[in-house]
């Protein structure tokens, strides 16, 4: 844990210690990317540009990706340009054909463009929302993301693997967070960066001063701010009515009376995919399939298993409960799915879509709960616990008021509670600029871009500012504009943000990866062909 003796003033502060922030640290250290093209990107259009500038702290981001749209290739159409562009480059096909290529982005010690910075957060470890987990749900799921989309810089998952003793992971493997939260946590010092991270370290009354911020919590002062606490730290809470039962006892261990969950997403089919085999289940749940469908819809069942599994049985629910026909056959479904086997549901789970809790009477340890249907019916269960997870949101709160208002801007929108935020809520401002604010950056899932493998463009490009402003002084506007295509993103802006980022959910990789020969087989034509290697500077 890195001691911050008041005063102290640097040039940047970090608030979050998420892999977004550990990225950004470890640029700042004076680990420098470049783009190495002694491994080409299959891209032959990408290559011929990145070859005459390989320094990805000097980059057009427009330039450089204005072919991806009309590209054979397969480029994400939802994250922000400069992400897309770090990821492919990070991890060239990796949607395809993982594995297939080697990474063309090297990084390069360059002690004398550090930048002296400290990095806050409130964890006790590294990792922020994966070294935290508010609800009781199991840190043995798999994530949504593969493995070969988890890797830092410096020290990468196979790197961690292979330092633990441990073999190295199958194509298209889903690790769990336990796995991912103790990578993160001896990430920074196996690569050297640990000097500069404070945990179990709240930042709060930031505020501007008139040669930067004051981080008033720390009596710390700095010329940069960069905002890397993400859209994950807080729970939607539930409405004052319900609290007593959040207050009950703990009967996790227990198989009766059921265990109440309220939610629709993946936090709630996490809490179910982690109960015991035989405790009962009560799920109450939003179905509007048509308008407002539950993001585990588009998990596909044989690369999701679990969460396709816990969707199945709100649909079968759901068209129980309003008496519709089944279309498909569930025993067909549950002899394909595995999960199906891991509990006997039909007697352990009750989907109750579109419900809604009119009162509670606690008993002692349990409660009885008064519920009324959707189509008015009213009906009384008992329960011995309450999760309610029906979203989850980030804060700003360590922001004074005007410096919130500098951030979001009017307009905007934000929740309900005052400094929390979503995904959305500064979207529409890093479409067009990451410094959301006069040296104010934000990376990682305050963009929108939710997933680890689109955190590394937003750190390249708040890096790329803070050395500029360290050389000239200041950044005027026009240096700090990094110009971001929007167009692409307006269309699938919904389904983007509904499923946090895992457009790919539905899709099985395995299959996809095959379709692509063709085109691998065209980009081998001019990998082979040499043409390239005469004309790269020596970097």
């Amino acid at each position: 844990m890195a001691l911050l003796p008041p005063p102290t003033t640097v040039d940047s502060v970090i608030i979050g210690n998420g892999p977004s922030a550990l990225i950004l640290s470890y640029i700042l250290h004076g680990y420098i990317p470049y783009y190495n093209a002694s491994n080409p990107h299959p891209d032959p259009i990408l290559h011929g540009k990145l070859v005459r500038s390989p320094c990805l702290l000097d980059i057009d981001v427009p330039s450089l990706t204005e072919h991806f749209q009309a590209s054979r290739l397969s480029y994400s159409t939802q994250a922000l340009p400069i992400n897309v562009l770090l990821d492919t480059l990070i991890r060239p096909l990796a949607d395809t054909e993982p594995g297939a290529f080697r990474t063309c982005v090297e990084w390069r010690y360059e002690p004398e463009r550090a930048v002296e910075h400290v990095v806050l957060g409130n964890t006790a470890n590294a990792g922020g929302q994966w070294a935290d987990n508010p609800v009781a749900a199991s840190w043995d799921i798999g994530t949504l993301s593969y493995a070969e989309m988890l890797s830092l810089p410096g020290y990468s998952l196979p790197d961690h693997y292979r330092a633990s003793g441990r073999a190295q992971p199958a194509e298209f493997y889903r690790p769990t967070r336990r796995e991912i939260a103790t990578y993160l946590a001896v990430y920074p010092e196996a690569v050297g960066i640990s000097d500069s991270l404070s945990f179990r370290s709240e930042a709060k009354g930031i505020t501007r001063t008139e040669n930067g911020f004051l981080i008033a919590s720390h009596n710390l002062h700095c010329k940069h701010l960069i905002l890397a606490s993400g859209i994950f730290s807080h729970l939607l809470p539930a409405r004052p009515q319900l609290e007593p039962l959040l207050r009950l006892p703990d009967h996790s261990t227990e198989c009766t009376p059921p265990l109440l969950v309220v939610g629709s997403g993946f936090t709630a089919a996490d809490i179910i995919i982690s109960a015991l085999p035989n405790r009962r289940i009560i799920h109450i749940y939003k179905w509007n399939p048509d308008d407002h469908p539950s993001p585990l819809r588009a998990c596909h069942a044989d690369a999701y298993p679990d969460y396709a599994g816990v969707y199945r049985r709100m649909k079968l629910s759901a068209m129980k409960y309003f008496g519709q026909d089944c279309i498909f056959s569930p025993l067909r479904k549950r002899k394909s799915n595995p999960f199906f086997h891991s509990r006997d549901w039909d007697q352990s789970y009750e989907g109750l879509p579109n419900t809604y809790i009119k009162d509670i009477s606690v008993r002692g340890d349990y409660a009885s709960v008064t519920l009324q249907g959707a189509d008015g019916r009213v009906f009384e269960r008992e329960i011995a616990n309450l999760e309610y997870v029906i979203g989850r949101r980030g804060s700003l709160e360590y922001l004074d008021i005007n410096l919130q208002n500098e951030v979001l801007s009017a307009g905007l929108p934000t929740s309900d509670k005052a400094g929390t935020i979503s995904g959305q809520s500064l979207r529409f401002k890093v479409e067009r600029d990451l410094q959301v604010a006069p040296n104010v950056f934000v990376i990682g899932s305050l963009t929108g871009d939710s997933l680890v493998r689109f955190a590394f463009g937003g750190c390249v490009f708040a890096a790329q500012k803070i050395l500029l402003g360290r050389l000239t002084g200041t950044l005027s506007p026009e240096s700090m504009r990094m110009s971001h295509s929007s167009d692409a993103l307006d269309d699938q802006t919904n389904r983007y943000r509904l499923t946090n980022g895992h457009t790919d959910l539905g899709i099985s990789r395995k299959a996809r990866s095959a379709s692509k020969d063709i085109e691998l087989l065209k980009s081998d034509i001019w990998r082979n062909s040499g043409w390239w290697s005469g004309t790269c500077p020596a970097l």
